[in-house]
Order: structure tokens, then sequence, then C-alpha cells
């Protein structure tokens, strides 16, 4: 049985699938179109990190970063061998979960233009798209989402 519990990116299995995800990111995007937190910046106290576990191996990840506001959906990503098992449905259900635990109005992200099977997740989820916001810059890379808590 797969089950989403919290997480410690430095953890080896966690690790592998970050730097997984950011090697696709740097093959996929130009630098400055990719906005993904580090291993250290997941380890700070405003991020809630998620990992979908079955057994004792890492299918997923998936972090909850809390904003004055709203809270941000990152590091999204599942292992190749898990794909099509609900594994990013449960994490994104998760980390809704925490944001609305947390009394978080709304959850906003940030993704790849291109990177359709995570649009069809995060549009089953309710998201909607909307313009840049916080930091990001207006960048034809990337599609920005919103949800309403």
């Amino acid at each position: 049985m797969i089950r989403v519990v919290p997480g410690d990116p430095r953890t080896p299995g966690a690790t592998r699938l970050l730097q997984a995800s950011h090697a696709l990111m740097q093959s996929l995007f130009p630098g400055d179109s990719n906005h993904y937190l580090s291993i250290d910046a997941l380890c700070t106290p405003q991020i809630r990190f998620f990992t979908a576990v079955e057994n004792e191996d890492i299918l997923g990840v998936g972090a909850l970063a809390i904003k004055d506001g709203y809270g941000e959906v990152k590091s999204m990503f599942t292992d190749e061998t898990a794909r099509g098992r609900g594994v990013a449905d449960m994490i994104l259900a998760r980390i809704t979960q925490e944001a609305k635990t947390l009394g978080l109005p709304l959850l906003r992200l940030e993704t790849g233009h291109s990177l359709h099977a995570a649009h069809r997740l995060y549009h089953r989820h309710g998201f909607e798209s909307r313009g840049p916001f916080g930091d990001y810059p207006d960048d034809p890379n990337s599609l920005f989402m919103e949800k309403r808590l």
C-alpha cells in the first residue's frame, strides 16, 4: 500500500528523485526558466516536504512552501517506475490537506509549459491558469496555476 508521509529531502530515495527532477528540468528548459528549490532550500521551516512510500521505497515527492497569504506547490516528481499508479494524485491531495490545515486560502504553482501530464494532474485537482505571482517573471516557458481552498 502506498502512503504519503512527511519526509526529509536528504534521505537517499528522496534526494535521488529530486536530482532526477532537476536533471529533467535542466534538459527541457533554459537555466533562467528553472525555478526548482535546492535540497537545502526544501529543509527550511517554511517547507512541508512529503514522500509517497511503498514498503521502504520512495515513489514520489512533493512539497508545500508556506508563503504570505498562500501556499505554493513545489518539487512534485514521481519515479518513472511508479507512474500511472496515482502517486502524484496522492501527494497533491496531501499537500492540499496540509494547506487547509494551516488555514491557507489558496494554492499556487509554477510548472513548465510543456509538461502536459502535470497540467492534467493540476486541472484534475481544480487548479486554473493564472498569471505570474511572487517573484516569478512572465516567462513563456512557465505555466502558472491557482486553486482556492
